[in-house]
């Protein structure tokens, strides 16, 4: 199958750098018309500019591609609804959306506040849910519309100091699935990644983790597979594909091995072992620090 866009219209979140940029640019190469949405905030998500998305429309269009810019807040129902709008008023039309944007808050679970819960929720989650279901008619009106959200594999996996990250973005991997289940009937497919990339958002965690290795895991070794999940072509549906450094692995969701009969709560400790004979994936080496 080639992967060619042919014009189709891709929104791309948090497209102002890292993990958005290059798949804003790849989708651009390969065809497609893209709206770079990007507030333009710090790593914490704070301020606003223009710039970063404009900067990669103007990259877009001295290679020859097509697209606009848009730094509406994605955590906000009125501004995710306009950077859809954007979509349509420009070209008419929207066959996918990447749900990208996201913002780090790092700090101990005893010693997050509110308020940075809440923020990581609201651009991670609440911005997917906003963008996805301003876009969900437009992406059913040509019967192959595409959803794509980013989860985590440090999310997913658990990681100290991050539990509003982890919690967004497992979050994520239930909405995709609800979305997978309700648009198949439309014709459109709802699937995650769960990157692991070095960007501005994390680079320091990922230099004390990796050392030299972290600077392997480029963004632009995500974008292939966020572009082959947007394509018309793909059969995939509600999938969770964790991708890194070029290696990319499926994320699935399943059972162990089952005991049967009564159940006490000293029947559970004593069947422990067959309980957990499938042993779950883990990234941290060791547990969590104080």
């Amino acid at each position: 199958m080639t992967i060619d866009f042919d014009g189709r219209v891709v929104l791309v979140t948090g497209a102002g750098a890292g993990l958005g940029r290059s798949h804003a640019l790849l989708l651009a190469r390969l065809g497609a018309k893209v709206v770079v949405n990007d507030l333009g905030t710090s790593p914490e998500g704070t301020g606003a500019d223009a710039g970063p998305a404009g900067d990669v429309v103007t990259e877009i269009r001295a290679a020859g591609g097509v697209a606009v810019a848009d730094a509406h807040s994605v955590a906000d129902p009125d501004g995710a609804a306009a950077a859809v709008a954007r979509a349509l008023e420009d070209f008419g039309r929207l066959d996918a959306v990447v749900n990208n944007a996201g913002i780090v808050r790092f700090g101990g679970f005893h010693r997050q506040d509110p308020v940075d819960i809440r923020t990581v929720l609201d651009v991670h989650l609440l911005g997917s849910l906003f963008v996805t279901r301003a876009a969900w008619e437009h992406l059913g009106a040509h019967g192959a519309g595409r959803v794509v959200c980013t989860s985590s594999s440090i999310g997913l996996l658990g990681s100290p100091g991050q539990a509003a990250y982890a919690m967004a973005k497992t979050a994520l991997v239930g909405l995709t699935r609800a979305l997978a289940a309700e648009g198949a009937p439309l014709g459109i497919a709802a699937n995650a990644v769960a990157p692991m990339a070095t960007t501005r958002l994390n680079r320091d965690v990922m230099v004390e983790l990796f050392g030299a290795g972290a600077d392997e895991l480029t963004p632009d070794r995500v974008a292939p597979a966020v572009a082959y999940l947007c394509h018309p072509g793909c059969q995939l549906n509600g999938e969770v594909l964790s991708v890194a450094g070029g290696r990319m692995a499926r994320f699935a969701l399943g059972e162990g091995p089952a005991t049967t009969g009564p159940l006490p709560p000293e029947a559970v400790n004593g069947r422990l072992a067959q309980l957990l004979a499938t042993a779950p994936t883990r990234w941290w080496p060791g547990p969590p620090s104080a």
